[in-house]
């Protein structure tokens, strides 16, 4: 089954799924953004959508809206939206619930997460992105399934609590993780070092996390319980007490977990 459909919001996100669908096989119709270049820079990806700055969608052809807009505005957006009868609109967010599109003028809502990082100009590989899905009936979520089954494999049908803690989990895993590797940069930088040392030590160690689960694969002072190491270490950040304060608090959960 083929979709028309209609992006609304054009970051990061747009910016990866637009030209995906297409390829999928279905006809991405418009592409909505406040700032009209901004849906330009989107279009520009696909065969023939039209860029929108105004949310009258009451003549479109589309039959599924997706809102790839920040969490804080979708309310707005999806309140503000006007959409043809029988339509489906969809948001993207791993956190935000389904009743937060209950207001809207669509006559079905649904979630369409799709559980990655999405940064414009970086390759990802949709097919092997989850998504996470839920609808308010049947009928909807069965369409959103043919959507995501399109592009990926990789189709759950997860509740808005669940969701919730799966994004939570996600923060964890990718957002704090990729903070760590800054933080770590900064501390090579500061001493004058090559962070480029550093590299094929970061990759086994996902690798190994992911082959092994990370409880089995922890190294490292803390769970040697070396706390002359750990002591040492947290002297040498003293430059910065924001660091030394999470150093010394994930040091002390590896001790206790």
């Amino acid at each position: 089954m083929k979709f028309k459909i209609a992006i609304l919001g054009a970051g990061n996100v747009a910016w990866h799924l637009a030209p995906a669908l297409e390829d999928a096989g279905h006809e991405i119709t418009e592409i909505y953004a406040r700032d009209l270049e901004k849906a330009q820079e989107i279009t520009e990806r696909v065969y023939s959508a039209e860029p929108k700055d105004d949310l009258d969608f009451s003549e479109s052809k589309a039959q599924i809206f997706i809102l790839v807009v920040k969490d804080s505005a979708i309310p707005e957006v999806a309140d503000s939206v006007i959409l043809p009868e029988n339509s489906i609109l969809v948001h993207t967010s791993g956190t935000m619930s389904l009743d937060i599109l209950g207001y809207s003028s669509a006559s079905y809502t649904g979630i369409f997460y799709p559980l990655q990082s999405f940064t414009k100009g970086k390759k990802i590989e949709l097919d092997e992105v989850p998504f996470l899905l839920e609808a308010e009936d049947e009928e909807t979520l069965q369409k959103l399934k043919k959507l995501a089954k399109s592009l990926s494999p990789l189709v759950y049908t997860v509740r808005s609590k669940d969701r919730k803690a799966v994004h939570i989990a996600a923060v964890f895993a990718s957002n704090f993780t990729n903070h760590m590797i800054r933080i770590a940069e900064e501390i090579m930088r500061r001493q004058g070092l090559d962070f480029e040392m550093l590299k094929p030590l970061i990759i086994e160690t996902i690798s190994k996390s992911l082959q092994l689960g990370a409880k089995k694969a922890q190294t490292g002072p803390a769970i040697r319980e070396d706390y002359e190491t750990l002591e040492d270490h947290h002297r040498f950040l003293n430059y910065n007490e924001q660091v030394a304060e999470i150093y010394r608090l994930i040091s002390q959960d590896i001790i206790d977990s």
